[in-house]
Parts: structure tokens; sequence; C-alpha cells
């Protein structure tokens, strides 16, 4: 796998991040959902340098323009909730692509820490040769993913694969990196050291999907 760790060099997405993590500025949910769209549009634009591109002649009111334009057919599948404000923001950027969107969430079937990931919901285009980019803010223990892409797999098998995730734990990426093909790309804003043993990444920022929507029953 190939891993792009946005926050190895500062830029402006260590502000974004800084926020998304501060407890105060989290209770204002409209700004972490605009802060993950964000982080979004900035993943965007890093992963658009690893795209296929063709010429195209452009005519201009005065003449005509030769560049380089984007190649790949696209589809951005988020896994909701906490995936709504990412997916804005990568299709900020990448406006031509087709969407896809797929619920995954824990279920504590003892009411305890142990939990299942579980899917229920999908709605896709065909991933055929297409250029698959997943998104999800949270990777902590990398289950959400892997149990996503095994459900994707009844709609196409996609040409490239890349994932987008804010915040993630290493041993989420330790798993990604076990379960998905070699020439994945990951692309992801930060990444923390570990979980604590209810699976969440710390220091992380909490539950994503809360800060940004609010709280929801347990399943």
């Amino acid at each position: 796998m190939h891993i792009h760790h946005l926050l190895s060099e500062n830029s402006v997405a260590n502000t974004f991040i800084s926020e998304l993590r501060n407890v105060e500025v989290q209770k204002d949910q409209m700004r972490f959902r605009r802060n993950i769209e964000r982080v979004g549009e900035i993943l965007s634009y890093e992963l658009s340098k690893k795209l296929s591109y063709q010429p195209q002649t452009i005519t201009t009111p005065l003449g005509e323009s030769s560049l380089q334009t984007i190649k790949n057919e696209l589809v951005i599948c988020s896994i909701l909730r906490a995936g709504l404000p990412l997916h804005q923001g990568l299709l900020n950027y990448f406006d031509k692509a087709e969407n896809s969107f797929i619920s995954a969430y824990r279920h504590h079937p003892n009411n305890d820490d142990e939990f299942e990931i579980k899917v229920e919901y999908l709605a896709s285009p065909s991933l055929e040769d297409k250029t698959l980019i997943l998104a999800d803010p949270m990777l902590a223990t990398g289950r959400s993913f892997v149990n996503v892409f095994k459900a994707l797999k009844d709609v196409g098998q996609p040409k490239e694969i890349h994932l987008v995730a804010v915040i993630g734990a290493e041993e989420g990426i330790q798993l990604l990196e076990k379960e998905f093909p070699e020439h994945t790309h990951l692309w992801i804003a930060t990444i923390d050291p570990h979980l604590n043993d209810k699976g969440y990444i710390v220091p992380g920022l909490g539950d994503a999907g809360d800060l940004c929507y609010g709280s929801k029953m347990q399943h």
C-alpha cells in the first residue's frame, strides 16, 4: 500500500486538524463539518497528482489552449454518516465523479466494548474498471474500510483504489495493508499512535459522526 501522510509536512491543514481535535471548537457542529470538508479538499488536490491525464484543447475568446485534464472515471464512495462532509470536500474538486454511498456502523451485540461492523445499505453505480475513492474520516480499527470494500465487490472490480481518511491509527493502517490490493493508495491527513480498549483513536477527536450530526442511539 502507498501511504500519503499529509501532516508529514507543515501546511494550512495543521490548522483544520487542530480545530477538529479541540473540544471547544468541536461545539460548533457547522465548523466541525466544514473543517472535515476542507481537509477533504486538500486531500483531493494531493490525490489528483496520481491520476491519469489526457490532452484537451480549449477554445478561449482569443484563441485555443491545450492542457491536460483528468482521464479517470471516478466514483466517490463515502461511509455513512460521518463520511458525508468528507464526501462533499472530495466532490468539490472531483465534481464530475459518480457517487456511491454505503452504511457501516459498530454493532455491540452484548452491550459491552466488543463490536462487529455491520453494513446494511448500498447505493452505487458500477465500479468496473473505474477509479474508486473510498472515504471515511476515521480510520480506527480499519474494519469498516475492509467490510465496506468486501460489500462493494458486488458492484464491480475497480481499476484503481484510493482510500481517504482524516485521522487514523497505526493498527488500522496495518489491517488495510493486509486486506487491500498492493497498489492501493491511502490518503490520510494525520496518523495517531494507537487505539484505546474500546477501539477509538488516541488522541483522536472523539466520534466524528456525533460531532457532525449529533448523538445517536446505540445498536
